[in-house]
């Protein structure tokens, strides 16, 4: 099996020209940057991910290339991790450039996020847009451990550290606690999204809900300028920059033959463990806490 897919591996990766040695040159005078899937710091074999150390600098990349002249960004994601989403964030802010986010399916949360840091934000009247709001829900598995008589024996050096353990229920103290820091997030991620759209008081109040919005609703509320997709980045970028010819290059991340075998072998054996290595690794599960939809 293994054979067979250091195989497909080699075939494909001589059919994209990846062996070969590229040129630096890009063909285009617009970037494109794919932000599809969950916003974090790792890499999973099994889904997207837009992870900062492979996007930003692919938007360094089109803000330094004096041949790009605009960027946009080609969002499908539903948000991920709050520091993973406030760098590329930072990233975009940074492009000294007209910068445009066109949502395709999903711009939701942390993806929103990043799309509000554009000059620009164009969705289709279907698209999922919104949904800002944190999150730092977890199951609670203290009644299935009291039905099978198995007991959490608790040993900890300080009163909050074992906050959030699934093990047993929250005080009363402690919901109030994890409540109040997702609540601050909140409000800290809503004022980000307030300053980058320019929003008034009665659109902050009723996006605070952390609904999501299609169509109408959307650009009702701020959220988008324009219906349309990738043609009517393009017409938008011709005005901008009093210009005829948009040529689109993707930009993307050419990882070596070795260093993709390399990713290839540990996330397979990282899934394969995974149910045991969970069992004995996560004596502690903290909240998570996501600006996911």
């Amino acid at each position: 099996m293994i054979y067979l897919l250091v195989g497909l591996f080699i075939l494909s990766y001589i059919g994209a020209g990846i062996l070969g040695s590229g040129s630096s040159q890009l063909s285009g005078n617009v970037a494109v940057i794919q932000i599809y899937g969950t916003i974090g710091s790792g890499d999973s074999w099994l889904e997207q991910t837009v992870n900062p150390a492979d996007t930003i600098p692919l938007i360094e990349r089109a803000a330094k290339s004096p041949q790009i002249k605009a960027v946009i960004l080609d969002i499908n994601s539903g948000g991920g991790a709050p520091v993973a989403s406030e760098s590329i964030v930072n990233a975009v802010k940074a492009i000294n450039k007209t910068t445009v986010a066109v949502i395709g399916d999903v711009g939701a949360s942390g993806a929103y996020w990043i799309a509000s840091a554009t000059n620009r934000i164009i969705a289709s009247k279907f698209s999922v847009v919104g949904s800002i709001g944190v999150i730092g829900s977890y199951i609670d598995y203290s009644g299935l451990l009291a039905k099978y008589n198995i007991t959490y024996q608790r040993f900890v050096g300080g009163e909050l550290k074992d906050i959030g353990v699934p093990y047993r229920e929250p005080t009363t103290r402690e919901k109030a606690i994890l409540q109040a820091r997702v609540d601050a997030m909140q409000a800290q991620f809503m004022e980000e999204i307030r300053l980058n759209r320019n929003l008034s008081e009665w659109q902050v109040a009723e996006l605070s809900s952390a609904l999501f919005y299609t169509g109408d609703d959307a650009k009702r509320l701020g959220l988008v300028d324009d219906f349309g997709g990738m043609g009517t980045a393009e017409a938008y970028l011709k005005k901008q920059l009093n210009t005829t010819n948009i040529q689109l290059v993707t930009l993307t991340n050419k990882k070596s033959l070795i260093e993709s075998l390399s990713q290839l072998s540990s996330n397979w054996a990282f899934h394969l463990g995974r149910g045991v290595g969970t069992a004995l690794a996560n004596l502690k599960i903290d909240p998570k806490i996501s600006f996911g939809s």
